[in-house]
């Protein structure tokens, strides 16, 4: 019976042990402040086309993770919009990367109800969420133009303050 209850002791210790160290490998993985953004393919629901991150160094890039149905996304959307007009024309793009699970038809008939329109992508694989360790939404990126994730948001935000604004313009320097 000793025998058979260290046995169990050790296989319950091991199994922990194991569990740890592949746990703390996953959090590893997770996108951090001051660290190179993690590479990711996304689909536009404009035309289709695959976009990938490192493809936009150059550009300061505001990456956003949101859904139609969250009311905080919904919220900081005409920031974005604002945000997005004021810096056309300028080394910045906005990549907002839809959780919906009802793809672009959903997500194009949510835009024509409302009336907004934000630069939007799909990522069918969700390894983007995976990358950044998204929690919830909203939850925003910015990436320096040498592909730097310099800011992590959690929450919504105004995208279209004279703070923000500064700050991203501030990047592109």
């Amino acid at each position: 019976m000793q025998r058979f209850c260290l046995l169990i002791i050790m296989c319950i210790f091991l199994t922990l042990t194991a569990c740890t160290k592949s746990n703390t490998q996953k959090i590893g993985a997770v996108a951090k402040e001051n660290s190179p953004a993690p590479d990711i393919s996304v689909i536009s629901i404009t035309n289709g086309s695959t976009l990938k991150l490192s493809d936009l160094k150059g550009k300061v890039v505001l990456l956003n993770f949101w859904a139609t149905w969250c009311p905080p996304c919904r919220e900081e959307i005409p920031s974005m919009m604002k945000l997005n007009s004021f810096m056309a024309g300028k080394p910045f793009q906005m990549v907002a990367v839809s959780i919906d699970e009802g793809g672009k038809l959903h997500i194009d008939s949510f835009f024509k109800e409302t009336g907004f329109f934000l630069p939007t992508y799909l990522d069918a694989t969700a390894n983007s969420t995976k990358l950044y360790g998204i929690t919830g939404v909203p939850e925003s990126f910015i990436i320096d133009k040498q592909g730097v994730l310099v800011k992590k948001v959690i929450g919504g935000f105004a995208w279209d303050s004279p703070e923000a604004v500064a700050f991203i313009e501030g990047l592109m320097k």
